[in-house]
């Protein structure tokens, strides 16, 4: 409750700053969409249905490595917020309410999660503001491991694979466990455009948003420059 008050503080001095008032209008529709969305199918039974999956891959499975590269480039202070980053949301909004259109992203790893089990990738201000209910939704009943789990299980990789272990199997053949470094900073790259980055349909493209993971993860102090250097010459 303390976590969407703070929200909708926030949202309340955005309509101010911005000199609108139709942002809460947009808030009330997506907490509509949200409550209908969230209470035809909750967000329990959604993780359950994803966790009996046959190759569901735990956090425990999950190689260090990878779990440090998709945080690095996808939400560096996942670990620390409480589903959304009040700093990168606020920026989105103020830019999509002076662009009268969606047009930054801000989404955090839970928000992302919300997104892709519940909503559309349409771009509309009140499936933003569904998300962003959705994530405080699943930082509630959730764990910050059971969250990234569960995002790494379904988001795409490009190439008709779905979840990390189809893109371990499918890109290198290999055990999620079993994944080398630099297979782990490629496939953290590729969901952030997994069309342009499928290493099947674009590797040079792949290739580059290698560069920009690594580049991600020496600015998170995750690796030095060094180890960023040896990984990108490996490609």
């Amino acid at each position: 409750m303390k976590k969407i008050l703070k929200f909708l503080l926030t949202i309340f001095i955005l309509a101010v700053l911005s000199g609108t008032a139709f942002v809460t209008v947009y808030a009330a529709k997506g907490y509509k969409m949200y409550i209908e969305a969230t209470g035809a199918f909750p967000v329990e039974n959604k993780a359950e249905e994803i966790q009996s999956a046959e190759n569901f891959v735990t956090y425990d499975e999950l190689p260090e490595f990878y779990v440090k590269a998709v945080i690095s480039v996808e939400d560096r202070r996942f670990e620390k917020h409480g589903g959304v980053d009040p700093i990168a949301v606020g920026r989105a909004i103020i830019h999509d309410i002076q662009a009268k259109a969606p047009v930054e992203g801000g989404s955090t790893i839970t928000q992302q999660l919300a997104k892709n089990l519940y909503y559309t990738q349409e771009k509309k201000l009140e499936r933003k503001f569904a998300e962003v209910f959705t994530a405080f939704e699943f930082e509630k009943k959730f764990t910050k491991e059971e969250i990234f789990e569960l995002y790494v299980n379904t988001i795409y990789f490009g190439s008709n694979y779905y979840g990390i272990s189809e893109a371990a199997q499918g890109y290198y053949g290999a055990e999620v466990s079993d994944l080398t470094e630099y297979e782990c900073a490629m496939l953290a790259g590729i969901p952030n455009a997994p069309t342009a980055y499928s290493l099947n349909a674009s590797p040079e493209l792949a290739k580059q948003r290698l560069v920009q993971v690594l580049d991600n993860m020496v600015e998170n102090e995750d690796i030095d420059s060094e180890k960023a250097r040896q990984l990108t010459v490996e490609s």
